[in-house]
């Protein structure tokens, strides 16, 4: 997309583009159910080849596949379609980067609900519901099941720098969703007990996953809101991954605090993300995240690294260093107790 200040002239077509970029987001959304990534990884290659294996018009699937062509999805030449490279790594069900899930999360209806009236949000200051935030939300456990293979991807560079394999641990992962954070740590170090804590309806896909990766035998479960259950105590790692950003300062200082009393004084906290550069808009996908939580959530936000270890330092910690988790647009901040 052009973007204005570049531009050497005023473009209409930025906005008019802007204005309809919401059909990208559902197009793709469709070609994702459509399996159409999949199917043309597999050989289908014109309009009437993809419609078929879709069981789809062929009319439907031509302005779709012309589409996402326009957008950079799809490539063509001479009527036959093709997979860019982002396409073909996270959209084909083939590949084992396949990401296409993550769309009926971002995509959920009671998500898409926040954006109804921007104005209104803009107004408040935040959402205009804390639904999402209900306890036992069904929304995130949507997210749990879509969101677990864009996870993966940042959890497996997070083990290593977490624990040691053979090194006894016993790692709690706050707001565990999927569980895959601490899943991989369990999965790294073969001696490292893990404790999920998330509402119950949501820890039911944890376990899942526990299950199938094999560490069920060394995952137990805290069932309830991180800010209200018994935490235990002991603990060498803890881990916040993509949860901060849903609340405002003082209430995120009170959890900190909260998690510091439940750890060895050796411990060290793990939190991950979206962290824009101090002007805001660096960055893009971590600075944009603001918007998302603006609409999201009554107070939350997308916090710089330095705002972060203010928090940290105000709820006892000691310092806090950032790693970039390239190629994830999350961040990774490693705190000392």
């Amino acid at each position: 997309m052009t973007n204005p200040a570049t531009a050497s002239q005023p473009d209409l077509g930025f906005v008019l583009r802007s204005m309809n970029s919401y059909q990208v987001t559902m197009a793709l959304k469709g070609a994702i159910e459509l399996d159409v990534f999949t199917h043309i990884a597999a050989g289908a290659k014109s309009a009437e080849e993809i419609a078929k294996r879709c069981q789809a018009s062929e009319k439907g699937t031509r302005v779709l596949c012309d589409y996402l062509t326009i957008q950079g999805f799809l490539t063509k030449q001479d009527g036959a379609y093709g997979l860019s490279p982002e396409s073909a790594l996270f959209l084909d069900k083939a590949s084992p980067a396949y990401m296409g899930s993550t769309a009926m999360f971002l995509t959920h209806p009671s998500l898409l609900a926040h954006y109804s009236d921007v104005a209104a949000i803009v107004r408040k200051g935040g959402a205009l519901s804390a639904a999402t935030l209900a306890p036992d939300a069904e929304v995130w456990v949507e997210f749990a099941r879509s969101m677990a293979p864009m996870m993966s991807m940042p959890a497996q560079m997070i083990a290593p720098q977490v624990t040691t394999p053979g090194q006894p641990v016993k790692v709690l992962d706050i707001a565990a969703g999927h569980g895959v954070y601490g899943i991989f740590v369990a999965k790294h170090n073969p001696a490292a007990q893990v404790v999920g804590q998330d509402w119950d309806n949501v820890l039911e896909v944890a376990r899942e996953n526990a299950q199938k990766m094999g560490v069920a035998d060394r995952y137990s479960t805290i069932a309830g809101s991180a800010f209200d259950v018994d935490l235990g105590t002991g603990y060498d790692v803890v881990l916040v991954p993509n949860f901060l950003h849903h609340f405002d300062v003082p209430t995120n200082v009170k959890l900190l605090k909260k998690i510091r009393a439940a750890m060895k004084p050796s411990g060290m906290v793990a939190t991950v993300e979206f962290v824009p550069n101090e002007d805001r808009v660096t960055p893009p996908l971590a600075a944009a995240f603001a918007m998302q939580m603006l609409g999201g959530t009554e107070a939350g936000d997308a916090y710089t690294f330095a705002e972060l270890d203010k928090m940290f330092r105000d709820a006892g910690f000691g310092a806090s260093e950032i790693r970039s988790l390239t190629p994830a647009p999350s961040s990774l901040i490693l705190t000392k107790y």
